[in-house]
Protein backbone atom coordinates (compact mmCIF):
# COMPACT_ATOMS: atom_id res chain seq x y z
CA UNK A 1 0.00 0.00 0.00
CA UNK A 2 1.56 3.37 -0.69
CA UNK A 3 2.53 6.08 2.23
CA UNK A 4 0.71 8.51 2.24
CA UNK A 5 3.57 11.66 1.49
CA UNK A 6 5.21 13.61 4.57
CA UNK A 7 3.45 16.57 5.66
CA UNK A 8 4.21 20.19 4.94
CA UNK A 9 3.56 21.62 7.79
CA UNK A 10 6.89 20.53 9.80
CA UNK A 11 9.08 22.60 7.04
CA UNK A 12 10.69 25.72 7.46
CA UNK A 13 8.95 26.85 4.75
CA UNK A 14 5.61 26.38 6.08
CA UNK A 15 6.64 27.91 9.22
CA UNK A 16 7.66 31.31 7.34
CA UNK A 17 5.75 31.80 4.25
CA UNK A 18 3.45 34.40 3.39
CA UNK A 19 -0.45 33.65 3.65
CA UNK A 20 -1.50 31.68 0.78
CA UNK A 21 -4.86 33.15 -0.94
CA UNK A 22 -8.27 31.44 0.26
CA UNK A 23 -9.67 29.47 -2.02
CA UNK A 24 -12.19 26.41 -1.56
CA UNK A 25 -12.84 22.55 -2.60
CA UNK A 26 -14.88 22.18 -5.82
CA UNK A 27 -18.54 22.21 -4.48
CA UNK A 28 -20.63 21.93 -8.15
CA UNK A 29 -19.59 21.28 -11.83
CA UNK A 30 -18.35 23.82 -14.24
CA UNK A 31 -16.85 23.75 -17.01
CA UNK A 32 -13.88 25.31 -18.79
CA UNK A 33 -11.59 25.72 -21.77
CA UNK A 34 -8.93 24.53 -20.26
CA UNK A 35 -8.54 22.54 -16.98
CA UNK A 36 -5.70 22.38 -15.17
CA UNK A 37 -4.28 19.21 -12.36
CA UNK A 38 -1.69 20.05 -9.92
CA UNK A 39 -1.28 23.43 -7.89
CA UNK A 40 2.48 24.08 -7.84
CA UNK A 41 4.66 25.81 -10.06
CA UNK A 42 4.16 24.27 -13.65
CA UNK A 43 0.29 24.40 -13.05
CA UNK A 44 -0.38 27.39 -11.30
CA UNK A 45 2.20 29.05 -14.30
CA UNK A 46 0.50 27.07 -16.93
CA UNK A 47 -3.26 28.44 -15.51
CA UNK A 48 -1.95 32.00 -15.11
CA UNK A 49 -0.16 32.24 -18.70
CA UNK A 50 -3.60 30.80 -19.96
CA UNK A 51 -5.62 33.35 -18.38
CA UNK A 52 -3.57 36.04 -18.98
CA UNK A 53 -4.84 34.98 -22.68
CA UNK A 54 -8.29 34.96 -21.91
CA UNK A 55 -8.67 31.69 -21.62
CA UNK A 56 -11.20 30.41 -19.24
CA UNK A 57 -8.93 27.89 -16.83
CA UNK A 58 -9.90 25.92 -13.81
CA UNK A 59 -7.18 24.51 -11.40
CA UNK A 60 -7.96 21.49 -9.07
CA UNK A 61 -5.60 20.39 -6.92
CA UNK A 62 -5.91 17.54 -4.76
CA UNK A 63 -4.51 19.32 -1.17
CA UNK A 64 -2.91 23.23 -0.59
CA UNK A 65 -1.03 25.19 -3.29
CA UNK A 66 2.68 24.08 -2.95
CA UNK A 67 1.97 20.66 -0.80
CA UNK A 68 4.05 18.78 -3.35
CA UNK A 69 7.62 19.45 -4.63
CA UNK A 70 6.64 23.36 -4.81
CA UNK A 71 6.36 23.90 -1.65
CA UNK A 72 9.05 22.14 -0.22
CA UNK A 73 12.51 22.18 -2.23
CA UNK A 74 15.36 24.13 -1.17
CA UNK A 75 14.35 27.28 -3.05
CA UNK A 76 17.49 27.58 -5.26
CA UNK A 77 16.41 28.84 -8.59
CA UNK A 78 19.22 27.86 -10.90
CA UNK A 79 19.08 28.27 -14.72
CA UNK A 80 20.19 25.07 -17.17
CA UNK A 81 19.76 21.55 -17.02
CA UNK A 82 21.34 18.32 -15.69
CA UNK A 83 22.94 18.38 -19.44
CA UNK A 84 25.86 21.15 -19.93
CA UNK A 85 25.28 23.20 -23.67
CA UNK A 86 27.22 20.70 -25.56
CA UNK A 87 25.40 16.93 -24.95
CA UNK A 88 22.08 19.49 -25.60
CA UNK A 89 23.33 20.01 -28.95
CA UNK A 90 24.09 16.32 -29.10
CA UNK A 91 21.11 15.23 -27.67
CA UNK A 92 18.57 17.42 -30.19
CA UNK A 93 20.59 18.60 -32.84
CA UNK A 94 21.61 21.90 -33.73
CA UNK A 95 18.08 23.82 -33.88
CA UNK A 96 15.91 22.06 -31.30
CA UNK A 97 19.08 22.08 -29.08
CA UNK A 98 19.50 25.40 -29.39
CA UNK A 99 16.06 26.38 -28.86
CA UNK A 100 16.93 23.81 -25.67
CA UNK A 101 19.27 25.69 -23.96
CA UNK A 102 18.04 29.49 -24.65
CA UNK A 103 15.05 28.07 -22.56
CA UNK A 104 17.02 26.24 -19.94
CA UNK A 105 18.93 29.73 -19.81
CA UNK A 106 16.37 31.91 -19.25
CA UNK A 107 14.59 29.96 -16.41
CA UNK A 108 16.09 31.75 -13.68
CA UNK A 109 14.69 35.33 -15.40
CA UNK A 110 11.56 33.77 -15.71
CA UNK A 111 11.20 33.27 -11.96
CA UNK A 112 12.66 36.74 -11.09
CA UNK A 113 10.54 38.48 -13.79
CA UNK A 114 7.08 36.87 -12.08
CA UNK A 115 8.04 38.29 -8.80
CA UNK A 116 8.32 41.76 -9.56
CA UNK A 117 5.82 42.28 -12.53
CA UNK A 118 2.91 40.56 -10.15
CA UNK A 119 4.83 42.33 -6.76
CA UNK A 120 4.83 39.08 -4.94
CA UNK A 121 5.41 38.73 -1.26
CA UNK A 122 7.99 36.14 -1.76
CA UNK A 123 11.72 36.81 -0.01
CA UNK A 124 14.45 36.43 -2.86
CA UNK A 125 17.92 37.16 -3.53
CA UNK A 126 19.98 37.14 -6.88
CA UNK A 127 23.55 36.67 -5.51
CA UNK A 128 24.11 33.87 -7.82
CA UNK A 129 24.82 29.62 -7.39
CA UNK A 130 27.86 27.95 -6.80
CA UNK A 131 28.46 24.80 -8.03
CA UNK A 132 31.52 23.12 -5.63
CA UNK A 133 33.64 20.42 -7.06
CA UNK A 134 34.41 17.60 -4.91
CA UNK A 135 37.27 15.60 -6.78
CA UNK A 136 39.75 16.73 -9.35
CA UNK A 137 37.84 15.18 -12.05
CA UNK A 138 34.79 16.97 -10.88
CA UNK A 139 36.56 20.15 -10.88
CA UNK A 140 37.70 19.78 -14.37
CA UNK A 141 34.30 19.28 -15.40
CA UNK A 142 33.27 21.81 -14.17
CA UNK A 143 35.39 24.43 -15.49
CA UNK A 144 34.39 23.01 -18.67
CA UNK A 145 30.41 23.57 -18.15
CA UNK A 146 31.64 27.37 -17.21
CA UNK A 147 33.17 27.49 -20.32
CA UNK A 148 30.24 25.96 -22.46
CA UNK A 149 28.02 28.88 -20.86
CA UNK A 150 30.54 31.63 -21.38
CA UNK A 151 30.51 31.13 -24.97
CA UNK A 152 26.93 31.69 -25.03
CA UNK A 153 26.76 35.15 -23.19
CA UNK A 154 26.22 33.29 -19.88
CA UNK A 155 27.83 35.51 -16.61
CA UNK A 156 29.64 32.44 -15.18
CA UNK A 157 32.97 31.63 -14.20
CA UNK A 158 34.97 29.02 -13.05
CA UNK A 159 36.66 29.15 -9.31
CA UNK A 160 39.38 27.84 -7.82
CA UNK A 161 39.84 25.84 -4.74
CA UNK A 162 40.81 29.42 -2.43
CA UNK A 163 37.93 31.21 -4.16
CA UNK A 164 35.28 28.45 -3.06
CA UNK A 165 36.07 28.58 0.07
CA UNK A 166 35.97 32.04 0.52
CA UNK A 167 32.55 31.99 -1.23
CA UNK A 168 31.13 29.23 0.74
CA UNK A 169 33.00 29.33 3.79
CA UNK A 170 34.29 25.62 3.80
CA UNK A 171 37.55 24.22 2.19
CA UNK A 172 36.10 21.02 1.49
CA UNK A 173 35.79 21.56 -2.20
CA UNK A 174 38.63 21.44 -4.79
CA UNK A 175 37.19 24.49 -6.35
CA UNK A 176 34.08 25.06 -8.47
CA UNK A 177 32.26 27.35 -10.87
CA UNK A 178 29.49 30.10 -10.28
CA UNK A 179 26.48 31.25 -12.46
CA UNK A 180 25.61 34.56 -11.57
CA UNK A 181 22.04 34.29 -13.05
CA UNK A 182 20.87 31.96 -10.28
CA UNK A 183 19.36 33.29 -7.05
CA UNK A 184 17.31 32.04 -4.50
CA UNK A 185 13.45 32.68 -3.27
CA UNK A 186 11.18 31.50 -0.28
CA UNK A 187 9.56 28.60 -2.04
CA UNK A 188 6.10 28.31 -0.67
CA UNK A 189 5.74 31.93 -0.64
CA UNK A 190 6.42 32.02 -4.44
CA UNK A 191 4.23 29.04 -5.40
CA UNK A 192 1.59 30.91 -3.22
CA UNK A 193 2.62 34.37 -4.83
CA UNK A 194 1.67 32.41 -8.26
CA UNK A 195 -2.08 31.19 -7.45
CA UNK A 196 -2.48 34.64 -5.99
CA UNK A 197 -0.99 36.33 -9.80
CA UNK A 198 -3.61 33.26 -11.48
CA UNK A 199 -6.59 34.11 -9.40
CA UNK A 200 -6.34 37.52 -10.09
CA UNK A 201 -6.08 37.12 -14.11
CA UNK A 202 -9.24 35.63 -13.88
CA UNK A 203 -8.09 31.78 -13.40
CA UNK A 204 -10.40 29.84 -10.67
CA UNK A 205 -8.36 27.49 -8.33
CA UNK A 206 -9.58 24.54 -5.86
CA UNK A 207 -7.94 23.54 -3.80
CA UNK A 208 -8.80 19.77 -1.11
CA UNK A 209 -10.19 18.61 -5.09
CA UNK A 210 -8.61 15.75 -5.77
CA UNK A 211 -8.90 14.29 -9.49
CA UNK A 212 -9.85 10.93 -9.33
CA UNK A 213 -10.45 10.14 -12.80
CA UNK A 214 -10.19 11.66 -16.58
CA UNK A 215 -12.40 10.40 -19.37
CA UNK A 216 -13.11 11.60 -22.56
CA UNK A 217 -15.92 11.57 -24.70
CA UNK A 218 -17.63 13.84 -27.86
CA UNK A 219 -14.60 15.85 -27.94
CA UNK A 220 -14.27 16.86 -24.16
CA UNK A 221 -12.74 16.04 -21.17
CA UNK A 222 -14.52 15.17 -17.76
CA UNK A 223 -12.40 15.33 -14.29
CA UNK A 224 -14.67 13.44 -11.58
CA UNK A 225 -13.30 14.45 -8.38
CA UNK A 226 -13.78 12.73 -4.83
CA UNK A 227 -16.24 15.19 -3.80
CA UNK A 228 -18.14 14.36 -6.54
CA UNK A 229 -18.57 17.52 -8.70
CA UNK A 230 -16.67 16.69 -12.07
CA UNK A 231 -14.87 19.80 -14.16
CA UNK A 232 -15.60 19.40 -18.07
CA UNK A 233 -12.85 21.15 -20.00
CA UNK A 234 -11.34 21.12 -23.74
CA UNK A 235 -8.61 20.20 -22.95
CA UNK A 236 -6.06 19.63 -19.68
CA UNK A 237 -3.11 20.12 -18.35
CA UNK A 238 -1.58 17.61 -16.00
CA UNK A 239 1.15 18.70 -13.55
CA UNK A 240 1.56 16.40 -10.87
CA UNK A 241 5.19 15.24 -10.90
CA UNK A 242 5.96 12.85 -8.03
CA UNK A 243 2.56 13.23 -6.55
CA UNK A 244 0.58 12.26 -9.17
CA UNK A 245 -0.14 8.78 -7.96
CA UNK A 246 -2.40 6.24 -10.67
CA UNK A 247 -4.76 8.99 -12.26
CA UNK A 248 -2.90 8.44 -16.05
CA UNK A 249 -1.84 4.58 -16.65
CA UNK A 250 1.98 4.70 -17.10
CA UNK A 251 2.93 8.03 -15.47
CA UNK A 252 4.10 6.59 -12.29
CA UNK A 253 6.01 4.34 -13.72
CA UNK A 254 7.77 6.73 -16.14
CA UNK A 255 9.63 8.28 -12.91
CA UNK A 256 11.34 7.03 -9.76
CA UNK A 257 9.72 9.23 -7.19
CA UNK A 258 13.21 9.85 -4.49
CA UNK A 259 12.63 11.68 -1.51
CA UNK A 260 15.04 14.43 -0.41
CA UNK A 261 15.54 15.47 2.97
CA UNK A 262 16.29 18.87 4.04
CA UNK A 263 17.31 20.38 7.94
CA UNK A 264 17.47 23.71 8.61
CA UNK A 265 19.29 25.36 11.70
CA UNK A 266 17.79 28.38 14.09
CA UNK A 267 19.04 31.86 13.13
CA UNK A 268 22.83 31.47 12.87
CA UNK A 269 24.53 34.39 15.51
CA UNK A 270 26.08 37.27 13.28
CA UNK A 271 29.26 36.29 13.55
CA UNK A 272 28.42 32.83 12.45
CA UNK A 273 26.68 34.07 9.42
CA UNK A 274 29.09 36.06 8.42
CA UNK A 275 31.39 33.17 7.31
CA UNK A 276 28.91 31.32 5.03
CA UNK A 277 28.00 32.47 1.97
CA UNK A 278 28.70 35.70 3.17
CA UNK A 279 28.22 37.35 -0.35
CA UNK A 280 24.81 35.00 -0.99
CA UNK A 281 25.51 32.53 -3.33
CA UNK A 282 23.29 29.28 -3.10
CA UNK A 283 25.07 26.18 -3.37
CA UNK A 284 24.98 22.69 -4.79
CA UNK A 285 27.98 20.32 -5.39
CA UNK A 286 28.80 17.83 -8.09
CA UNK A 287 28.64 14.46 -5.84
CA UNK A 288 26.08 11.83 -7.61
CA UNK A 289 24.13 12.33 -4.34
CA UNK A 290 24.47 15.82 -4.15
CA UNK A 291 24.50 17.92 -1.29
CA UNK A 292 22.73 21.81 -1.50
CA UNK A 293 22.61 24.14 0.87
CA UNK A 294 21.97 28.27 1.39
CA UNK A 295 20.80 30.50 4.20
CA UNK A 296 17.65 31.77 4.31
CA UNK A 297 16.07 35.37 4.41
CA UNK A 298 16.40 34.59 8.10
CA UNK A 299 19.64 33.91 8.49
CA UNK A 300 19.18 29.93 9.09
CA UNK A 301 21.23 28.05 6.75
CA UNK A 302 19.71 24.76 5.41
CA UNK A 303 20.90 21.57 3.69
CA UNK A 304 19.09 19.24 1.74
CA UNK A 305 20.22 15.60 0.66
CA UNK A 306 18.93 12.35 -0.39
CA UNK A 307 17.78 10.46 2.61
CA UNK A 308 16.14 6.96 2.55
CA UNK A 309 13.79 6.13 -0.29
CA UNK A 310 10.99 5.76 1.85
CA UNK A 311 8.68 8.83 3.77
CA UNK A 312 10.68 9.28 6.88
CA UNK A 313 9.97 7.35 10.34
CA UNK A 314 11.65 9.62 13.00
CA UNK A 315 14.35 11.91 13.55
CA UNK A 316 16.66 9.59 13.02
CA UNK A 317 16.25 9.53 8.89
CA UNK A 318 17.81 13.62 9.17
CA UNK A 319 21.11 12.52 11.62
CA UNK A 320 23.25 12.18 8.10
CA UNK A 321 22.78 15.24 6.96
CA UNK A 322 23.00 16.76 10.12
CA UNK A 323 26.81 15.51 9.97
CA UNK A 324 27.24 16.38 6.94
CA UNK A 325 26.69 20.06 7.98
CA UNK A 326 28.76 20.11 10.97
CA UNK A 327 31.78 18.61 8.84
CA UNK A 328 31.41 21.36 6.34
CA UNK A 329 30.73 23.89 8.76
CA UNK A 330 31.85 22.98 12.38
CA UNK A 331 31.01 26.76 13.35
CA UNK A 332 27.20 25.90 13.29
CA UNK A 333 27.79 23.48 15.83
CA UNK A 334 25.81 25.50 18.69
CA UNK A 335 23.08 26.49 17.12
CA UNK A 336 20.03 23.55 17.04
CA UNK A 337 18.65 22.34 14.37
CA UNK A 338 14.83 23.71 14.16
CA UNK A 339 13.40 22.23 11.15
CA UNK A 340 13.53 18.73 9.43
CA UNK A 341 11.29 17.79 6.57
CA UNK A 342 11.11 16.36 2.92
CA UNK A 343 9.61 15.87 -0.30
CA UNK A 344 9.50 13.94 -3.28
CA UNK A 345 11.67 14.91 -6.56
CA UNK A 346 10.14 13.35 -9.79
CA UNK A 347 13.23 12.08 -12.09
CA UNK A 348 12.85 10.83 -15.71
CA UNK A 349 15.17 7.70 -16.95
CA UNK A 350 17.19 10.45 -19.33
CA UNK A 351 17.39 13.20 -16.47
CA UNK A 352 15.39 15.64 -18.73
CA UNK A 353 11.93 17.00 -18.41
CA UNK A 354 9.04 15.14 -20.28
CA UNK A 355 6.01 16.23 -22.32
CA UNK A 356 3.62 13.45 -23.50
CA UNK A 357 0.24 13.84 -24.96
CA UNK A 358 -1.06 10.06 -24.82
CA UNK A 359 -4.42 12.02 -26.39
CA UNK A 360 -5.90 14.12 -27.89
CA UNK A 361 -6.46 17.22 -25.87
CA UNK A 362 -4.42 15.96 -22.79
CA UNK A 363 -0.96 17.17 -22.33
CA UNK A 364 1.11 16.34 -19.41
CA UNK A 365 4.22 17.76 -18.08
CA UNK A 366 6.45 15.26 -15.46
CA UNK A 367 10.24 15.47 -14.63
CA UNK A 368 11.94 18.41 -12.42
CA UNK A 369 14.88 16.69 -11.84
CA UNK A 370 15.42 18.91 -8.52
CA UNK A 371 15.29 22.05 -10.73
CA UNK A 372 11.77 22.56 -10.75
CA UNK A 373 11.77 26.22 -9.32
CA UNK A 374 12.58 27.87 -12.48
CA UNK A 375 12.18 25.25 -15.06
CA UNK A 376 8.65 24.13 -13.75
CA UNK A 377 7.97 27.75 -14.05
CA UNK A 378 9.15 28.32 -17.27
CA UNK A 379 7.14 25.31 -18.51
CA UNK A 380 3.94 26.17 -17.40
CA UNK A 381 4.40 29.55 -19.73
CA UNK A 382 5.46 27.29 -22.88
CA UNK A 383 2.33 24.75 -22.21
CA UNK A 384 0.68 27.56 -22.19
CA UNK A 385 1.36 28.85 -25.20
CA UNK A 386 0.91 25.34 -26.94
CA UNK A 387 -2.26 24.98 -25.50
CA UNK A 388 -3.36 28.33 -26.55
CA UNK A 389 -1.65 28.84 -29.99
CA UNK A 390 -0.91 24.47 -31.45
CA UNK A 391 2.30 25.80 -32.52
CA UNK A 392 4.79 22.78 -31.20
CA UNK A 393 7.51 24.81 -31.64
CA UNK A 394 6.59 27.06 -28.57
CA UNK A 395 7.55 23.25 -26.27
CA UNK A 396 11.19 23.58 -25.18
CA UNK A 397 11.31 19.30 -25.70
CA UNK A 398 9.39 16.89 -28.46
CA UNK A 399 6.18 15.10 -26.98
CA UNK A 400 7.25 12.26 -26.72
CA UNK A 401 5.34 8.36 -25.32
CA UNK A 402 4.95 7.48 -21.67
CA UNK A 403 7.64 4.55 -21.27
CA UNK A 404 8.11 2.71 -17.55
CA UNK A 405 11.00 2.38 -15.96
CA UNK A 406 11.77 -1.39 -16.59
CA UNK A 407 11.11 -3.57 -13.37
CA UNK A 408 9.35 -0.82 -11.54
CA UNK A 409 8.22 -2.95 -9.11
CA UNK A 410 11.80 -4.05 -7.81
CA UNK A 411 12.56 0.41 -8.01
CA UNK A 412 13.33 0.12 -4.41
CA UNK A 413 15.66 -2.25 -4.48
CA UNK A 414 17.76 -1.17 -7.64
CA UNK A 415 17.45 2.53 -6.24
CA UNK A 416 19.12 1.44 -2.26
CA UNK A 417 21.41 -0.47 -4.71
CA UNK A 418 22.54 2.78 -6.84
CA UNK A 419 22.67 4.69 -3.70
CA UNK A 420 24.94 3.12 -1.64
CA UNK A 421 27.43 2.48 -4.23
CA UNK A 422 27.59 6.47 -5.00
CA UNK A 423 27.69 6.73 -0.77
CA UNK A 424 31.15 4.49 -1.49
CA UNK A 425 32.31 6.21 -4.30
CA UNK A 426 31.34 10.11 -4.21
CA UNK A 427 34.02 9.90 -1.40
CA UNK A 428 33.50 11.36 2.40
CA UNK A 429 32.46 15.15 3.38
Amino acid sequence: MPQAPFPLSPSLWAATAAAPPPTQPLAASAQADVLVVGGGYAGLSTALHLAERGVRVVLLEAREIGFGGSGRNGGQVIPGLKYDPDALISLFGAERGERLIRFAGSTADTVFNLIERHGMDVPHVRGGWIQGAHTAKALRLAHDRAAQWARLGADVQPLDRAQVARLIGTDRYQGGWVDRRAGAIQPLSYVRGLARAALSAGAVIHTGSPVTGLTRAGGKWTAATAGGPAVTADRVVMCTNAYGGDLLPGLKASIIDANTFQVATAPLPEAVRAGILPEGHVTSDTRNLLLYFRLDHQGRLLMGGRGPFREPKGQQDWAHLERVMLKLFPQVAGSPFEYRWCGRVAVTRDYLPHLHEPEPGLLVDIGCQGRGVGLQTSMGRAMAQYVATGDANALPVPLSPVVPFPLYGLRRLYVNAVVSWYRMTDGGV
